[in-house]
């Protein structure tokens, strides 16, 4: 049997909070303010808690939460509201709440909660921090919030996947708005809008003299963002070359302006792609299509489309064989030579009629 505080000022709330966690085994603990709460955890060893947001008085639900979470060996918080808000989520996070949940809660949810609360602690927590610009109480939203939470305040390189027009900048502005860097710049570059043989000039600066038309030296993205965040949106898009110079700078947080000296920066990258990066490592695109000859070259293309026409057919060869307008036939015996049919892999029939293309090659792979 563990003991749960259960904070509210709501009377019957509570109440109800506490015959459940009693019908689950466990021994609840009442408490009507954060003021109480605070005093009741001088007093009691307690094994989690779950707490109002929404309270009066001095210490209302965060007030309380920061004072739980800054206790040596505190106990997991859970945070409920019955208006959740993405700011709520993403600050209850970032103090140190091992979850937020909406009001009412139910008895699955509940016993869910306290096991998962009992069974882990969470780390230590960080200074408050502005609201940001994220709307939506959606499930799915919930989790991205949550997750906004639980990094911000870590200086990890976040990886942001989503559609077109989802809103990843807006998750990568959330980032550094509940992170410790949000006193410093937020950089946002699009490495998809950027000419290639602009964008190591865009990002790294350059000395005088650097290159023609280099009348000045000029700080790039990462020494403007010093101290804050720098965001790489659609980074997918990045060359292949540039991605090796920006693997470099993570490794070493050492960048080198065209034509000058290397030098240390403190910058916090978060980066963004609608595409689908582990599809395009299979089909070999990290890989420069100018080596070699022109057989190899034309050999990579065909592998790269032949891999994402059954990736975005889920599998189905037959599809994948229309979507490439060629017999399926040939397209087994592409799959055998290029080794995309590696154990482990779903490839799938359908029965259909060939699509014939008259400018496609045969079986024989003649054209």
């Amino acid at each position: 049997m563990a003991t749960i505080l259960i904070v509210d000022d709501d009377s019957a709330l509570r109440e109800g909070l506490a015959e459940t966690v009693a019908d689950l085994g466990h021994h609840p603990l009442p408490a009507a303010s954060g003021a109480e709460a605070l005093a009741r955890l001088r007093e009691t060893p307690v094994a989690a808690v779950l707490l109002d947001l929404r309270m009066p008085g001095e210490f209302d639900g965060m007030a309380t939460l920061a004072r739980i979470c800054a206790l040596p060996g505190r106990p997991p918080v859970t945070v409920l509201t019955a208006f959740a808000s993405p700011a709520n989520t993403i600050e209850a996070m970032r103090l140190g709440a091992h979850d937020h949940l909406t009001k009412p809660v139910g008895r699955a949810d509940l016993a869910a909660i306290l096991d998962s609360m009992l069974s882990s602690a969470r780390p230590d927590p960080g200074d408050t921090a502005p609201e940001g610009g994220l709307i939506g109480s959606s499930a799915g939203m919930r989790r991205v919030l949550k997750t906004i939470g639980l990094v911000a305040d870590t200086d990890s390189t976040v990886l942001i996947q989503g559609e077109t027009g989802t809103g990843k900048e807006e998750v990568a502005r959330a980032l550094h708005a509940y992170s410790a860097r949000r006193g410093r710049p937020f950089v946002p570059i699009n490495c998809a809008a950027i000419p290639p043989d602009l964008l190591e000039s865009e990002l790294f600066g350059h000395v005088r003299g650097a290159f023609t038309g280099a009348v000045g030296d000029r700080a790039g993205a990462f020494h403007q963002a010093e101290g804050g965040t720098l965001f790489l949106d659609e980074i997918g898009d990045m060359p292949p070359p540039m991605q090796a110079k920006i693997l470099r700078v993570i490794q070493d947080r050492m960048v080198t302006p065209l034509g000058g000296r290397s030098a240390r920066v403190d910058v916090r990258l978060v980066a963004a792609t609608h595409r689908d990066l582990p599809a395009l490592v299979e089909a070999g695109l990290p890989a420069d299509w100018l080596d070699g000859d022109l057989p190899g070259a034309v050999a990579r293309l065909e592998r790269t489309m032949i891999a994402l026409a059954l990736r975005e057919a889920d599998g189905n060869r037959a599809r994948a064989a229309r979507r490439l307008g060629i017999q399926r036939q040939l397209l087994y015996a592409k799959i055998e030579r290029y080794g995309l049919a590696a154990p482990g892999t779903d490839l799938s029939e359908e029965t259909t009629v060939d699509v014939a293309n008259p400018d496609a090659p045969d079986e024989l792979g003649r054209g």
